[in-house]
C-alpha cells in the first residue's frame, strides 16, 4: 500500500499505515531492533520468501526508516539498520507487544509480572542463548553506557520503577499493580551484595524506563554503588521484547534479571522475579557457579 492510495492524506494513523504497509514490515523492523540485521538471517527468522522480503527491504530504505550498510563488495551485502527515523518506532513496538499480551493473549488485567506458566514467561526464558544487541543507554550519572559490560558477566535487573523522598509521587494505585513494589528493596539488596558480585566476576547494573535524572535521585538516596540504565526510549525493550505495562502514563519494564557472560550473551533468566530481595541471593548463587566452572 502507498501513500497514494489512503483516502485520509491529514491523519498520522494513515500515514504511518502507508509507511509500514502490513505485518511483515513491522516484524522485520522488530527483527532488526534485536540485532537481525542481514537478508539470509532476517529470512531466517521470518520465514518471508525472498521476493517479499526485498520488497519490504526496499520501501522501508525508501522510506528512511532503513539504511544499508556494505559489510561485503564481493558479492555485494548489506546490513540494515535502523535510522534515527527507525528508532523512533520502537515505543510504538513495545506498545504494541505490551497490548498484544495484556489484551489478546490475557484478561486485560493491569500487572507488572506474569505466570511462571504464561506465553509472556516462556518468551522470556527463550532470550537465553541470544546476545544483547548493541546499544548505548544514558547512565543516572552522566553518559551511556553498553548495557552489558565489556568482557564481563553482567547482572542486568530491570524494574518497574524507583523513587526517592521528594521525587515525583508513586504513580496511582502503584501499591495495588501485582509485582509493582519491591524496586528499592531490591536495589538495595544488590548495593548490600555488590562486592560480593565483583568478587565473583560479575558487574551490577539496572535498568528501568525511568528518566536519567530521576535515576539519579534515587540512586544517590539508596546510595547505590553501580550505574543505574535508562531505557526510556525503549531501546532494549523492543530488541529483547521484554515483557513491559503501563502505569502512570508511562511505559514501564516488568521486573526480571538477565545474566550476560562476557559476550553479552544472555545465559540466565529470572522471571517471573516474585521475591525481589531473594532473588539477588539466588543470582549471586547462579554467577558464582558460571564464573567457577570458567575458572574466572
Amino acid at each position: 500500500m502507498r501513500r497514494a492510495d489512503l483516502g485520509d492524506a491529514d491523519c498520522g494513523i494513515a500515514q504511518a499505515l502507508g509507511v509500514l504497509g502490513d505485518w511483515w514490515t513491522v516484524l522485520i523492523v522488530r527483527e532488526v531492533a534485536g540485532g537481525t540485521t542481514r537478508f539470509d538471517g532476517l529470512q531466517r527468522e521470518l520465514g518471508v520468501s525472498r521476493r517479499a522480503l526485498t520488497e519490504r527491504l526496499t520501501g522501508l530504505v525508501e522510506h528512511g526508516v532503513l539504511r544499508r550498510e556494505p559489510y561485503s563488495a564481493h558479492p555485494p551485502r548489506h546490513d540494515y539498520l535502523l535510522t534515527g527515523k527507525g528508532e523512533a518506532l520502537l515505543p510504538v513496538l513495545v506498545a504494541l507487544q505490551d497490548w498484544g499480551t495484556r489484551h489478546v493473549m490475557g484478561d486485560g488485567g493491569l500487572t507488572a509480572t506474569a505466570d511462571a506458566d504464561s506465553a509472556e514467561a516462556r518468551r522470556v526464558h527463550r532470550l537465553v542463548g541470544r546476545r544483547v544487541p548493541p546499544m548505548s543507554l544514558a547512565r543516572h550519572d552522566g553518559g551511556t553506557e553498553s548495557p552489558a559490560s565489556p568482557g564481563r558477566w553482567t547482572v542486568l535487573y530491570l524494574f518497574p520503577g524507583a523513587f526517592a523522598p521528594g521525587a515525583p509521587a508513586l504513580p496511582p494505585s502503584w501499591g495495588d499493580i501485582p509485582g509493582a513494589v519491591g524496586c528499592t528493596l531490591e536495589s538495595r539488596t544488590y548495593a548490600d551484595r555488590h562486592p560480593l558480585f565483583q568478587s565473583a566476576g560479575a558487574e551490577v547494573r539496572g535498568v528501568s524506563t525511568q528518566r536519567p535524572d530521576q535515576l539519579a535521585a534515587f540512586a544517590a538516596h539508596a546510595r547505590l554503588p553501580y550505574p543505574l540504565l535508562s531505557d526510556e526510549d525503549g531501546r532494549l525493550a523492543a530488541g529483547l521484547l521484554l515483557p513491559t505495562f503501563r502505569a502512570g502514563g508511562v511505559t514501564r519494564l516488568k521486573r526480571l534479571t538477565l545474566l550476560l557472560d562476557p559476550e553479552a550473551v544472555v545465559r540466565a533468566v529470572q522471571f517471573p522475579v516474585t521475591d525481589p530481595a531473594g532473588s539477588v541471593d539466588e543470582m549471586l548463587a547462579e554467577v558464582r557457579r558460571r564464573t567457577a566452572a570458567e575458572g574466572v
